[in-house]
């Protein structure tokens, strides 16, 4: 596999036995119980990896209500609630297929499931070595 640039759009290009394709890094917000299902199903697309972070947030369910802190003397009311942040990059032919993937086997059918945001990737840098494109990934 080839990296390369649209002169058309400026978009990073995948050359690959099945053509060109863009990048495209998802960032998936999900609960914390899921973190397994989504690590299986990004292994079996072959995608070469992932990071995960531990972070807090609410959303549409506005996270817990009620508990107020004391945080260096402050008093504050912290509504966040656990969630796990799964960042990959994948081929644009991919996206589709992942984004399915992970909804039928993450969602609960409640208010807390997560996101999934979808970002263009304009190329990769390996800092240690100052490889570009596919051999940074």
């Amino acid at each position: 596999m080839q990296w390369g640039i649209s002169l058309r759009s400026g978009m990073p290009l995948v050359f690959c036995e099945r053509g060109i394709s863009t990048v495209k890094e998802l960032v998936m917000i999900i609960r914390p119980e899921k973190l397994e299902t989504v690590k299986e199903i990004i292994d079996n697309i072959h995608c070469g990896g992932m990071t995960i972070s531990t972070v807090m947030g609410c959303g549409a369910q506005r996270g817990v209500v009620g508990t107020v802190n004391e945080i260096k003397g402050f008093k504050t009311n912290i509504n966040l609630l656990p969630k796990i942040k799964v960042e990959v990059v994948v081929e644009d032919d991919l996206v589709e297929d992942l984004i399915l993937e992970v909804q039928d086997k993450v969602s609960t059918g409640a208010a807390g499931d997560g996101k999934i945001f979808i970002r263009n990737i304009d190329g990769a840098v390996r800092i240690r070595t100052g490889e570009r494109g596919n051999k940074a990934l």
